[in-house]
């Protein structure tokens, strides 16, 4: 299935625990369907286990179009979309790839030697604006002037 035109993800809501298999179900529909995951080394009392978990809880980004939007009901384990102010919380396609790329530590900047403390750049992916922090050997650590976050990249 291919994404809708706007490139606009909507926000599913699940039930608790269930993400990874809601992923699974909706692919194998032909969804595009998409949750951050990490792995986590969980401790018991007698061994220690690597666990792959969700970032977001009870959540799955879907990106669809309109006309089949009801079609994500058919997997067990989908509660509703998420709403916000009337409408189905929408999230762009670059905040996705910010994110993938973020988790996946895959997005590189260029040169070093352009990035300077104090400097301006230009975040491409979430296409804001950002003032470098610090550059320490090959990670670049920018404030995002929008949201006054703090973002991490590496060099090449």
């Amino acid at each position: 299935m291919k994404q809708n035109n706007n490139n606009d993800w909507f926000v599913l809501y699940t039930k608790a625990r269930q993400e990874l298999k809601v992923l699974e179900r909706l692919t194998q529909l032909g969804i595009v369907a998409y949750t951050p995951t990490k792995i986590e080394v969980r401790k018991w009392s007698d061994r220690k286990n690597k666990i792959q978990t969700c970032l977001l809880p009870s959540m799955v980004l879907v990106c669809l179009h309109e006309s089949e939007m009801n079609q994500v009901f058919e997997v067990p384990g989908v509660r509703r979309y998420l709403f916000v102010h009337g409408e189905r919380a929408r999230v762009k396609n670059d905040e996705v790839l910010a994110m993938k790329h973020y988790i996946e530590n895959t997005y590189q900047l260029l040169d070093k030697k352009e990035y300077l403390v104090g400097s301006k750049i230009k975040i491409p992916l979430l296409d804001q604006e950002a003032e470098v922090i610090s550059v320490k050997g090959k990670r670049c650590i920018a404030q995002l002037e929008l949201l006054v976050a703090v973002v991490s990249f590496q060099l090449n």
